[in-house]
């Protein structure tokens, strides 16, 4: 039976391991992932949430990975590579160049560290690990190598036999690429490793694991590639129909997010194997995990390939009920949230609250002056997470400097005086909610201003690259988060 991460109130924190501080260029799972999970813990947080953990294309975002299953070799730790002995010292130097190409460059002479300096035991665990993950981990492997032999372009513009899997022109493969297929099998031991320690570390000490799970996959991922049979292609492997959202507020042309969809009727007709599979391994990071665009579950927008803009799609029905109905069937507990931010329909709301599943309600999102507005406070309902900002949105401090003068009125009328400096008073109602879970992020703790966001959606420059200091903690922050955690019964 899986844990039940919504029976009682907490409070936690959204920061991704690469926001965390560090030498190697960007942050990992290693010492700084368990300062942050002894923070969390000093702070009375019992959540830390996070970004998707899976392998980035070069631009970074965690939300079009190159696989489902795989973890992200950029986040494995240098520092632990050098404890077990298998990086020396002198190998480490500190980041420079493409962090990329940096930190690849470190793996490959912990892999050399590891086939000179591994003990029998080390080696077995390593067999093991192959092993137990043989679903996924030879077509993940076999896929990188190829990606790498052909410069990084996706499969579809690789040779007809590789691009279509034949047997005899993979069986060679494999020959040719055994030394970059093992390097990567060793990188996906590390991190799972890496990561299992660092999850112990964080539950032994009360703090549970959040993650975020993508509703759609990359095309350019091993997943596609390898099952080209849950997905609506054409004979020769490209995309007939694109994920995205129609023309709203946002956007004049909506958003063509360009990922595949789903052939849901094959998905169906063997009980949902493929989402079982996927599910198991998040569920092995995780306690808990967020469901990226949920309402994608119920109908989701379908726009030929054709199209350049997301404007002539249409909707379509998605078998959401019949997949949740077959994962709490095969796991009870669903420790899921759905993200349902956005326009959201009434059926909807309805697949999310029949299967009991926690909303989201984004205070930043509540001052417009309309006392209906579902996220204003005294319209959550206890089975939601309440966030002052996500990811995606700027810092609570930049969006108050932003505000126009009417929202910032009914802002401050709304919060009454406390006297604190913002983003204390949004950080105080977030912890106050009826919402079962409250999440703040990082930046927010620290009171940082716009330059300081993860994200802006609709942009490709300057994304996923925050990171923190320690020495940016504002004097007494733990104690405070720790008293406003009691004090709203979070404890």
């Amino acid at each position: 039976m899986t844990l039940d991460p919504f029976a009682r109130r907490r409070a936690g924190i959204l920061l991704h391991p690469t926001s965390l501080p560090g030498p190697w260029g960007s942050g990992d799972i290693g010492p700084e992932a368990r300062n942050f999970a002894d923070f969390l813990a000093a702070s009375g947080q019992t959540i830390w949430q996070m970004l998707p953990l899976g392998p980035t294309h070069h631009h970074r975002s965690p939300y079009q990975c190159l696989s489902v299953h795989a973890g992200d070799p950029q986040l494995i730790s240098p520092d632990d590579l050098m404890a077990r002995g298998w990086l020396g010292e002198g190998e480490a130097r500190p980041a420079a160049g493409d962090i990329f190409d940096y930190r690849r460059g470190l793996l490959e002479k912990a892999f050399q560290g590891f086939k000179r300096h591994a003990s029998e035991a080390e080696r077995e665990q390593l067999a093991q690990f192959k092993e137990a993950n043989r679903d996924w981990l030879p077509d993940f492997s076999l896929y990188q190598a190829l990606r790498k032999e052909h410069q990084g372009r996706d499969w579809s513009q690789w040779p007809a036999p590789l691009r279509d899997r034949e047997e005899r022109a993979l069986q060679v493969a494999r020959l040719r690429l055994g030394a970059d297929i093992d390097q990567i099998c060793f990188e996906q031991f590390v991190f799972f490793s890496q990561w299992q320690a660092l999850k112990a570390y964080a539950n032994e000490r009360g703090v549970l694991m959040f993650g975020d799970l993508p509703i759609f996959i990359a095309y350019d991922s091993a997943d596609v590639w390898a099952e080209r049979q849950y997905f609506e292609l054409d004979g020769s492997g490209r995309p007939l129909v694109v994920a995205g959202v129609p023309p709203d507020y946002f956007s004049e042309t909506g958003q063509r997010w360009g990922n595949p969809h789903y052939r849901w009727q094959a998905m169906e007709a063997d009980g949902f194997a493929w989402w079982k599979r996927r599910i198991d391994m998040q569920l092995r990071l995780f306690d808990m995990i967020r469901i990226d665009h949920f309402r994608g579950f119920q109908a989701y927008w379908e726009i030929p390939a054709e199209e350049e803009t997301a404007m002539n799609g249409r909707w379509v029905e998605a078998p959401g009920e019949q997949l949740f109905t077959t994962l709490r069937a095969h796991y009870g507990v669903l420790p899921f949230v759905a993200e349902d931010l956005g326009i959201i329909t009434a059926e909807v709301t309805a697949l999310r609250e029949r299967f009991k599943l926690p909303g989201m309600k984004i205070l930043q999102f509540a001052f417009d002056g309309n006392p209906g507005n579902p996220y204003l406070p005294y319209n959550h309902e206890r089975n939601a997470v309440v966030y002052t900002g996500t990811h995606d949105n700027d810092t609570t401090l930049g969006w108050y400097e932003r505000l126009d003068e009417p929202a910032r009125r009914f802002l401050h009328d709304y919060l009454g005086s406390s006297g604190e400096a913002m983003p204390w008073p949004l950080i105080r109602l977030t912890l106050s909610s009826v919402a079962v879970t409250a999440i703040v992020p990082m930046q927010d703790v620290l009171g940082l201003g716009s330059e300081h966001r993860m994200n802006t959606p609709g942009t490709t420059e300057g994304n996923w690259s925050w990171r923190f200091q320690w020495e940016q903690l504002p004097e007494g922050v733990a104690e405070r988060l720790r008293h406003l955690t009691g004090l709203y019964g979070r404890s």
